[in-house]
């Protein structure tokens, strides 16, 4: 079973996410929306469908069963690092006369 899906993640929904997609869908999500009541297994998602060239054709809020997505390539996990003294390229500014 997969987690939470997350902004940038790629997945592909077939028969298996649900019956309404007999025709396979590719999705770039833009967030799960947890704050919809579902059934037990089942998520609200909003995402860009995807052509075949990796556009977006259409955004989307779409109902699946979790356990039937597939995803295709996740989206980075990115870590914020503080900026340490020595990183922070300070330049001086002169006012114009």
């Amino acid at each position: 079973m997969i987690g939470v899906l997350r902004a940038g993640d790629v997945i592909r929904l077939t028969r298996a996410a649900s019956p309404q997609f007999v025709r396979p869908l590719t999705i770039r999500v833009i967030r799960e929306l947890a704050d919809r009541h579902t059934y037990h297994g089942w998520v609200w998602v909003e995402g860009y469908e995807l052509g075949r060239n990796g556009v977006a054709l259409a955004k989307r809020e779409l109902f699946v069963l979790r356990e039937g997505v597939r995803v295709l390539t996740a989206a980075p996990t990115i870590v914020a690092q503080p900026a340490t003294r020595g990183s922070v390229r300070r330049t001086s500014v002169r006012a114009g006369a």
